[in-house]
This record gives C-alpha cells, sequence and structure tokens, in this order.
C-alpha cells in the first residue's frame, strides 16, 4: 500500500497473484518487457513463463521484465519506461512477430518464404555476405507484418522474435548459391560410396587387422584379414541392432581365440614327440580343436 502512496514501483513475487488477475491488470507492454523495448527496442515476450520473479506493480499495473537486471532498472526508475515518457510504444498485435507451427506454416499455403526460404538472421548477421545465404528450416518458422520467414535454428528465431525490425526487410543479391540436391549414397561410385559411407568403420577395422595380424587355421592370409574385418564391421557398424552388434562381436571373438591356436601350439609344439603327461595341461584339447578346424566354416561354425 505504502508503494501506492508514493508513487514507487514493487516486486509482486511470492504475492499469490493468479494467472486471471496477473492478465486482468497488465500494463501497456502486456507481457513484453518495457525495460527491453525502452533501451534497445527489443520485443522480449516474457508470457514464455509462468513465474512473477521479474515482474512489478506501478501505479496500478503489472509488468513483466526479462531479466533481474532489467527488473532492477524498472524498480528504481518506472516512469521511464511507461508511457508518457517511455520512448517507444508497444506495436500492435497485427506488427508483432508470430512463431508458426508446422501446421500453422502449411495452413499458410501458397503464401511463400521471403528471401527464397534462406534465413534472414544469419544473412544480416553475416553482413550480407555470399557465404552467408543459408537456409532455413521449417521447424523455426516465424510471421511478421503478413509475411513468412523461415529462420536456421532456435538461436536464430529467437533473434528474430526480438528485433524483427532490424532482419525483416532485405533483399536477395542477384547471384545465389546452388541449389543442395540430396544424393542416395548407393547412387555414387564405389570410392565415393566407400569414402561417405563407411570410411572411419573401415579404417578401425582395417587398423586392427593390421595389429592384429589375425591367420585362421587352414585359411590363407588374405581370407583370413577379409573375414576378420567384415566381423568387425557387423560388430561396431553405428547403424545395426545392438543384437547384431552383440552377435557378431561374439563371432568376431571366437575367430580370434582360433587364430590363436597357431600361435600357442607353435610355441608348444616340441620336434620330439612327448609324453602326454609331460604335456602342457590344455594341449591336447587345444590340438584336437585346431585339427578340428580344417572342415569347419569360420562364418557359420
Amino acid at each position: 500500500m505504502n508503494m501506492l502512496i508514493t508513487g514507487k514501483a514493487a516486486c509482486i513475487d511470492k504475492l499469490c497473484i493468479t494467472p486471471e488477475e496477473l492478465i486482468s491488470r497488465l500494463g501497456e507492454f502486456g507481457q513484453f518487457c518495457p525495460v527491453s523495448l525502452a533501451e534497445s527496442y527489443e520485443l522480449v515476450d516474457c508470457s514464455v513463463t509462468n513465474s512473477l520473479e521479474f515482474a512489478a506493480e506501478f501505479r496500478g499495473h503489472y509488468y513483466k521484465m526479462g531479466s533481474q537486471e532489467k527488473l532492477n532498472k524498472f524498480l528504481m526508475n518506472p516512469e521511464l519506461y511507461v508511457p508518457p515518457l517511455a520512448p517507444h510504444p508497444l506495436p500492435p498485435a497485427a506488427m508483432l512477430p508470430k512463431r508458426l507451427t508446422l501446421s500453422e506454416l502449411k495452413s499458410r499455403f501458397p503464401k511463400c518464404a521471403e528471401l527464397q526460404g534462406y534465413c534472414p538472421v544469419t544473412y544480416l548477421d553475416g553482413k550480407q555476405r555470399y557465404d552467408a545465404l543459408v537456409p532455413g528450416n521449417i521447424q523455426y518458422a516465424v510471421e511478421y507484418r503478413d509475411r513468412i520467414f523461415i529462420c536456421e535454428s532456435e538461436e536464430k528465431l529467437q533473434k528474430f522474435l526480438r528485433l524483427p525490425m532490424r532482419y525483416w526487410d532485405q533483399k536477395l543479391p542477384h547471384k545465389l548459391p546452388p541449389l543442395k540436391e540430396s544424393i542416395h549414397l548407393t547412387s555414387l561410385p564405389l570410392p565415393g560410396y566407400l569414402e561417405q559411407g563407411t570410411a572411419t568403420s573401415l579404417i578401425k577395422a582395417l587398423n586392427a587387422a593390421g595389429c592384429l595380424k589375425p591367420k585362421f587355421p587352414f585359411l590363407s592370409v588374405r581370407r583370413s584379414v577379409l573375414l576378420y574385418v567384415g566381423f568387425h564391421l557387423k560388430a561396431f557398424n553405428p547403424k545395426g541392432s545392438e543384437y547384431s552388434r552383440k552377435k557378431y562381436k561374439k563371432k568376431m571373438e571366437k575367430f580370434l581365440e582360433r587364430c590363436e591356436l597357431i600361435t600357442y601350439l607353435s610355441a608348444k609344439m616340441t620336434r620330439k614327440y612327448k609324453e602326454p603327461q609331460f604335456r602342457a595341461i590344455d594341449f591336447d584339447h587345444k590340438l584336437q580343436t585346431f585339427l578340428a578346424l580344417r572342415n569347419i566354416d569360420p562364418v557359420t561354425g
């Protein structure tokens, strides 16, 4: 009450003000920050939050600010940010930017986006250079002055919503970037397909094969390496299912265990015959496993 008598502004946070009461007593700026509008002609929409942390009462009206800093400025000199001293009035509703959902954007058909769909914020912030012509994303569409603009990202969209008068009225240069057409990987030549689709995975598989140098019993080195690379690609395929990756990891581990039989037997086997009691404990078992691989398919066996 003292604030009303002295004509000062007061913070209204935690005063149990209902949303209906807030709407009924909003000042001339609605839920837009009057301090941002006065200082930089920036439209900061505070309706995105129901919090009254940065809200204040002045002369019987409620005002919402965009930050603690803006609130402090308003509380110190509220007269500077409301009529008649406020330097900028809030534009009429028809002149306020509005974010469009995908369904709302489709309902505007056949109206086309301005700047041929290039992001107005990226273009102007890039000093209207040729390389600043970046296509917008339809998820970040906005309507302003009965025109549609498509921004590149959420960040660029928020910039446009705050400062539409800065970005809306631009002209494209005569020379535009060529249209980007999607290319299916399968339509590329084999070297291009490998480079774009499997280069990273293939490099990792070949590097692992070079370190391990796998040699499967009764198979050539070439065949052994090719099988190992195939297992590795399947086991670490980022687009494969979890089941598929686990399956081929087990196959790869089993394949390597069998390759290691050669190293083990070459180290343990002697030129002269040894009685079983003088052999390594698992020597006979591994020898039998090795000999059994002569007729086993390493992929399915």
